[in-house]
């Protein structure tokens, strides 16, 4: 599959959904499939190659497709056991604090989370707090892939209670370069998915996890979040504001409006906004989707700005001579005139607070382009 002419692949929970209907079908039947199929949120049939280990567990091989996605590659594995009607505490899978991690999907099945895998540990992500990080659509791909295997259904799994662990080799070290951490989301990767298909350098994914990040500062009980357009400022956002539960910190990119809105929603009242000139000076033009292919840095807004300070003509001037803030940036702070970037730090502010109607209170950040330290701010 192509999207946009780069190739599309598969989400962890497609993979996860595969793995388990491969390692149960070998669980009742002695064998584990070399290939199996199962079924997207859209209706449509997928199949992948399956590696067996063993008489009931099995391994699919995560393709992201073009999309550069730390878990490319990923073996995401499911191991189908039997249990007792009470059966007792598993071994430790992964992280030693939760020994015992399960979610039931169907109420006779349990799925544990085992190395590699991560555990939630904070409330915010419609998971409850000890349970594997599988998200619900990936369980219910998980469900009905398990009720697709030829001569089963759900009664047939009440009397021996279906029990499915799943793990990732290395998905701790994948997890690292993920917000997992600052979501509470300990010892490995999430089981994520909700369309089943990764789509390369999707903007709704990123979106999602703008809000994923913001419910879980909100259902923590925060009142304040900071947010940041890239990581240099993420960096100078950590640095400015030390004292802040690091759940507060949000990369949220372009998706300035989407953050402030959801903020309002979870009940947070106040919102840094930590960014170089650029995106502020199309927040200061009123633009609250700064994607550089939908808005561009309106000279007239930075010329405006340099006059009402009452900057020196090659302020003013620099506003115009490129198309790019920064050289107006660069412009000021040689000059030693950064009043002009406290005004666009100020209308940004106001375009901030007017997009939550005032229900959150927005202070802006100007930091350099080395996300090194504050230039100006409103």
């Amino acid at each position: 599959m192509t999207a946009g002419g780069l190739r599309t692949g598969w989400t962890t929970g497609t993979c996860a959904a595969a793995a388990a209907k491969a390692a149960t079908t070998g669980l009742l039947t002695g064998e584990v499939p070399a290939f199996v199929e199962v079924t997207l949120p859209s209706g449509d049939r997928v199949g992948f190659a399956v590696e067996p280990e063993g008489d009931s567990r099995a391994v699919v091989v995560k393709d992201a497709g073009d999309d550069p996605d730390c878990t490319d590659g990923a073996r995401v594995t499911a191991e189908a056991t039997f249990a007792d009607e009470s059966p007792a505490p598993l071994a430790p899978t992964g992280d030693t604090s939760f020994p015992y991690r399960q979610l039931s999907v169907p109420s006779s099945c349990r799925l544990v989370a085992g190395p590699g895998v991560g555990t939630v540990t904070k409330p915010g992500l419609g998971l409850a707090v000890g349970a594997p990080a599988i998200n619900p659509v990936p369980q219910r791909m998980i469900r009905a892939a398990l009720t697709e295997i030829a001569g089963v259904d759900d009664r047939q799994f009440d009397d021996r209670h279906l029990v499915i662990m799943f793990s990732v080799p290395r998905g701790k070290a994948m997890a690292e370069k993920t917000t997992n951490a600052r979501l509470g989301i300990v010892g490995g990767i999430s089981i994520l998915g909700t369309t089943g298909i990764v789509r390369p350098f999707s903007t709704a994914a990123y979106r999602a996890s703008v809000v994923q990040q913001i419910d879980v500062a909100g259902a923590q009980g925060e009142d304040s979040v900071v947010l940041a357009t890239g990581s240099r400022s993420q960096k100078a956002a950590t640095q400015l504001l030390p004292d802040l539960d690091p759940v507060c910190f949000v990369e949220v990119g372009d998706f300035t409006g989407v953050a402030l809105r959801r903020a309002a929603n979870a009940g947070i009242r106040r919102a840094t906004f930590v960014g170089m000139a650029g995106k502020i000076t199309k927040l200061a033009a009123g633009v609250v989707m700064t994607h550089f292919h939908r808005s561009k840095v309106d000279g007239d807004v930075l010329a405006a700005a340099a006059r009402a300070a009452g900057a020196p003509a090659d302020v003013v001037s620099a506003a115009t001579e490129t198309a790019t803030a920064r050289h107006f940036f660069e412009t000021c702070v040689s000059l030693g005139a950064t009043a002009p970037l406290d005004r666009l730090c100020a209308l940004a502010r106001a375009t901030c607070e007017a997009h939550t109607d005032g229900a959150v209170a927005v202070d802006v950040v100007m930091v350099d382009f080395d996300g090194a330290g504050v230039v100006a701010r409103g």
